[in-house]
């Protein structure tokens, strides 16, 4: 490649060099035909490498190309012609059999991050430089699925969407949230596995701590994710813990106006009466007694470690106000 190259601009840099001398006949007068063969050396010069060397102009700069194993180097002169990323095929062969790298070719997936020429083009594909640098993502605390898709979705080109929520939606709470990193040829497939993974890592780390709490995991993951909506200190959730543990063991409704966010998109202060009576909501907690039926996001560790430490002060009720903070009662009068 790089023989090739220099040779090129050698004979690129000699053609200035006689377009030079040209020009200054011309303007000594020394020559009346100079100009006009100076024009035709500019053309000769550039001709070729605005057909054949230069960018197209629609160029897929941050377009992922993928190179598929077994394709011939034909094959791959044509793809990347068709898709934009070259001028002309045989000239990237060409290059590509001058520089005796024919047999080199790397297949998997490119990503060019602006135009490049044909020379830069086939020494990526001969040396494997894919141009993929890992990319930083961050799925906040109580992000649910579908927050998670959404996101996911516009990083990166080969996310399905709908799968992802097809297959991640029976893990709800369960795709740890985390900062991630992630090559721009992710799919949906390993977004997802690699949250799991993470999340049953993490958990692993409490598994005796949970044990010794006595609650099965499913319970404690609930838990965990209404606190991560409902308090954002850890003092407070683990008081919210120690009140809706204990509305639990009287038979109580839980009450938790982050349920609403979950199933109706709604903060506290946008309810109606007739979203707090509405029984065919299966996550309005009141009317249904007992926890939701699953959890309305991914729980932080700091909120499941809360789910299993409460602090139990012997309220029963709770209220947060617009500024946030949260107040704590024993009586439902008090409440009031």
């Amino acid at each position: 490649m790089e023989p090739y190259k220099r040779f090129v601009e050698r004979i690129l840099n000699q053609g200035q060099h006689v377009l030079g001398q040209l020009l200054r006949r011309s303007e000594q007068g020394t020559n009346k035909r100079a100009y006009v063969v100076a024009i035709v050396v500019v053309f000769i010069i550039l001709l070729p490498y605005t057909l054949f060397v230069r960018p197209p102009q629609d160029f897929p700069a941050g377009a992922l190309i993928e190179v598929r194993e077994g394709m011939s180097l034909s094959e791959i002169a044509e793809l990347l012609r068709s898709e934009g990323v070259v001028r002309s095929s045989f000239v990237l062969r060409a290059t590509i059999f001058l520089t005796g790298n024919q047999r080199n070719v790397h297949f998997g997936d490119y990503l060019f991050n602006k135009p490049r020429n044909v020379f830069y083009v086939a020494r990526a594909i001969a040396k494997g430089e894919y141009g993929l640098e890992p990319m930083r993502i961050r799925v906040s605390e109580g992000a649910t699925v579908r927050e998670m898709a959404e996101l996911f979705s516009e990083k990166f080109q080969r996310f399905n969407t709908e799968r992802f929520i097809r297959a991640a939606e029976p893990m709800e709470g369960y795709l740890f949230p985390d900062t991630y990193f992630f090559l721009p040829n992710a799919n949906d497939d390993l977004v997802l596995r690699t949250l799991r993974q993470s999340f049953d890592a993490h958990i692993a780390t409490l598994e005796e701590e949970i044990a010794e709490f006595g609650k099965p995991l499913e319970d404690v993951v609930i838990m965990a994710s209404l606190l991560e909506r409902e308090a954002h200190n850890a003092r407070d959730r683990r008081l919210i813990a120690g009140v809706l543990w204990r509305r639990l063991s009287q038979n109580m409704l839980l009450q938790v106006d982050a349920a609403f966010l979950y199933s109706l998109g709604k903060g506290t202060f946008d309810l109606t009466k007739a979203d707090l009576s509405d029984s065919d909501d299966p996550y309005n907690t009141y009317v249904h007694k007992g926890l939701p039926p699953g959890p309305i996001g991914s729980p932080s560790l700091d909120a499941i470690l809360a789910a299993i430490t409460p602090i139990d002060n012997g309220y029963i009720f709770y209220l947060a106000d617009k500024n946030g903070i949260t107040h704590y009662c024993e009586t439902y009068a008090c409440h009031l």
